[in-house]
């Protein structure tokens, strides 16, 4: 079972059948059995996956797709059922080298930098369950939720993947912020 909760901002905890990851904290999260950071770190630390690369932790295979010449990266994590992409901040266009090192995703977690950008990211990799994320502004959150056509959606504690993912269409989640 997969469980997911919004953290705030661009900051996302993932219980994969209970290995924990949370995702761009900004440092390590020592309940986490793995925290992605989305900028490089200068030292190595266990359970921190921070540079671009290819990863294999406790049955976890997690890809690191450099942006900006290694200085961001984004993730996408994969338990062999289910593949969870975390987009790092500030959006950007994604090339179609980046899109390759993404792959198909079932699960997309992107923050609301850019509502047109988002869109464009969203048509292209077309994922089952959409999670947006309000990391600029209340006005550009809700303009992504219009495009994807999730307004007045209700907001959500959590988000838990038990069995199967949607066969058709795309589920939209907004979470709420937990501590």
């Amino acid at each position: 079972m997969i469980t997911i909760h919004s953290l705030g901002g661009k900051t996302i905890r993932c219980d994969m059948d209970g290995r924990e990851i949370v995702a761009f904290a900004g440092k390590k999260v020592d309940s986490a059995k793995i925290s992605l950071l989305a900028t490089p770190a200068d030292e190595v630390e266990p359970g921190v996956i921070s540079w671009p690369g290819e990863y294999d932790i406790d049955g976890i295979a997690i890809r690191g797709i450099g942006h900006d010449e290694g200085q961001r990266v984004s993730f996408v994590v994969d338990d062999s059922k289910t593949r969870v992409a975390f987009l790092s901040t500030p959006l950007h266009d994604w090339a179609g080298h980046e899109l390759e090192l993404l792959g198909d995703v079932d699960i997309l977690c992107i923050p609301a930098d850019d509502s047109k950008i988002a869109q464009k990211i969203i048509d292209e990799v077309d994922p089952r369950v959409l999670i947006p994320l309000p990391t600029k502004d209340e006005a550009t959150f809700t303009d992504l939720l219009k495009s994807v056509g999730a307004q007045g959606k209700e907001i959500e504690e959590e988000y838990k993947l038990k069995g199967g993912l949607p066969q058709e269409g795309r589920e939209i989640i907004i979470l709420k912020p937990t501590k």
